[in-house]
């Protein structure tokens, strides 16, 4: 698959694209709360925020209105579309760029595409009761993610016997379940979860061993920013992490991932070039 249709707008996977991450939440375990003022979210600081990613490279803005950091408590479904949908609105509006949003939830997923969504990118799979239904109704692509158990507990002791052979397990489960519900597999994206039900070596094992996934022969999408598996390695608070994330970012590059989903657009952006420029000799 070289180009992904998402909308009215076409991904060129032949080379890697930079997500900037745009939390509309006040407790994200990197930014939360960055873009609320006085308690209440600002839309001239999110566009402002998007535009800036926009400028340093980025392909595509992923928009989250829900924190799923280890223990994060949940949201309201209107919560999140009080959050997501303006964003989404104004950003389809003013801004040159594909959107993703971040959900689960069927009504997030039907509202965010009607508003000019390009993409779907839910930590759950399409798991929620009618999200498969959803996803189906919209026809735009799907990033699948694997997570072992909930955001409320899914850092407590997870267990793999083979943390490879059961990401694939998973994924193979996933993908029968999309095309059951009418969603072509040429739809859907792949993210292995860094972070979500995994220790640091889980974590390490699936970024070196990334390129097991291509056997699905569909997109890989990463995201290892500023996350706790840099913490385990460098001992780094959450604002010290850049280096360590740049690393992932070659790393996950050089073993083939397509998307990557960062907090630090124009550093990545740096990192995907460069890496890029020695797989493909090319310097231009």
């Amino acid at each position: 698959m070289t180009i992904l249709q998402c909308g009215l707008r076409a991904l060129d996977l032949q080379y890697a694209h930079v997500m900037g991450i745009l939390n509309v939440t006040p407790d994200s375990f990197s930014d939360g709360g960055a873009l609320f003022k006085h308690n209440k979210l600002s839309l001239d600081s999110a566009l402002q925020r998007a535009a800036q990613m926009v400028k340093e490279g980025a392909s595509i803005i992923d928009i989250g209105g829900e924190s799923t950091r280890p223990g994060a408590k949940k949201v309201t479904l209107q919560e999140e579309l009080d959050r997501v949908l303006p964003i989404v609105d104004i950003i389809s509006k003013e801004l040159d760029v594909m959107i993703s949003v971040d959900t689960s939830q069927p009504e997030v997923i039907i509202n965010a595409a009607q508003l000019g969504a390009g993409m779907i990118n839910d930590v759950r799979a399409l798991s929620v009761p009618g999200a498969l239904e959803a996803a189906a109704e919209i026809g735009l692509p799907i990033c699948l993610m694997h997570m072992k158990g909930s955001p409320q507990d899914m850092q407590d002791a997870p267990i793999y016997t083979n943390v490879i052979d059961e990401v694939a397990a998973f994924f193979n489960e996933r993908i029968k379940a999309c095309t059951d519900a009418g969603i072509s597999a040429q739809r859907l994206l792949l993210d292995p979860g860094f972070g979500f039900g995994k220790t640091l070596e889980h974590n390490l094992a699936l970024l070196n061993r990334l390129d097991a996934l291509h056997d699905f022969a569909l997109p890989l999408l990463i995201g290892t920013s500023r996350k706790s598996m840099i913490a385990g390695v460098l001992d780094r608070e959450v604002d010290q992490r850049l280096s360590g994330s740049l690393a992932t970012v070659a790393i996950g590059v050089m073993k083939g991932a397509k998307i990557i989903r960062v907090h630090d657009v124009l550093e990545s952006v740096d990192v995907v070039r460069m890496t890029e420029a020695v797989m493909y000799e090319r310097g231009e």
